[in-house]
């Protein structure tokens, strides 16, 4: 009990790294020692042996073969995190504009400095990667998002059936970078401007607020996230283990292109807070400071902790 205890508290760092934009719930898993059985555990579902034991009535067979207690403990951690931290994070973006954008700036800042610090001998080849993927997340950044209005516990209103579309490709997208170490699925998110939307149906789901709404939207990114983490597991861990370093310096690029999206005061909202004429640069400042802290220092703890 207590072995799945630790586990379910691992998904729940997991689940809030996740939530996080700039930090990777991947990177949690590398730290805390889960990782490679998380790897294992998703690639189970993949496999036609797997749903054989399960159609034909096998379910102890099913349940070895997925690592059910894992599974199950890991599972109950993250959606534990998610139902009590988005109404955290939704509060912030509604009160504290330029400190949240502040902070998510520098949770992705240095979540760029330390994978480039892991990239090592860099060839040209990696440098027009880099490039490319710099490039990409500012042309990206720059596309109008056109987010649907949200209230305090949710959504405004009923999302139409192209909305539900893309929320649907936002979850498969999503998903895929969540579980890649170094990669934030919520800042692919919040590039591609469902952030705060997604975080504030969930957080009025869990209010029991515009049930109806919140739940479609849930749903629809809910049902992404589980076809595309077993559509695209297996190609994106084929792509690092073939092409390990351009990937890596691709996907860095785009991180730090997409800084534009996150600037404290390029958001609307942030601006409208600040036109009294204080533009609050100490607090963001400290703000970016923090975020900085939230990545640097597990990494740090774990190279101090790899030279032990």
């Amino acid at each position: 009990m207590i072995k799945h205890i630790i586990v379910a508290l691992k998904g729940f760092l997991m689940g809030a790294a996740n939530l996080v934009p700039g930090v990777s719930g991947g990177t949690v898993a590398v730290l805390t020692g889960i990782y490679s059985q998380l790897v294992d555990c998703i690639a189970s579902f993949t496999r036609k042996d797997t749903w054989t034991a399960l159609f034909h009535g096998r379910f102890k067979e099913f349940w070895k073969a997925i690592n059910g207690p894992f599974a199950l403990a890991l599972a109950i951690g993250l959606v534990l995190s998610i139902a009590l931290l988005s109404k955290l994070f939704t509060y912030m973006l509604a009160n504290m504009p330029v400190q949240t954008w502040a902070f998510f700036f520098g949770l992705i800042l240095a979540s760029a400095v330390v994978m480039a610090r892991d990239i090592k001998d860099w060839k040209l080849s990696y440098v027009l990667w880099l490039v490319l993927g710099v490039a990409f997340g500012v042309g990206v950044s720059l596309i109008p998002a056109n987010e649907p209005v949200v209230v305090a516990s949710g959504s405004a209103v009923m999302p139409s059936l192209g909305e539900c579309a893309y929320l649907f490709v936002c979850g498969a997208v999503a998903i895929c970078t969540m579980i890649l170490p170094g990669v934030s699925g919520s800042f692919v998110l919040l590039i591609m401007g469902r952030y705060e939307y997604v975080m504030n149906a969930v957080s009025g789901l869990v209010s029991l607020q515009n049930l109806g709404i919140n739940f479609v939207i849930v749903m629809c990114f809910g049902l992404g996230a589980l076809v595309g983490i077993l559509a695209f597991a297996r190609l994106l861990h084929w792509l690092l283990a073939k092409w390990e370093k351009p990937v890596m310096t691709l996907l860095l690029g785009f991180i730090t292109g997409s800084l534009v999206k996150v600037w404290p005061w390029s958001n609307d909202a942030a601006l409208l807070a600040c036109s009294d004429g204080n533009w609050r640069i100490g607090w963001a400042i400290l703000f970016c400071l923090i975020g900085a802290l939230v990545v640097v220092l597990p990494e740090i703890i774990s190279r101090l902790r790899s030279k032990q």
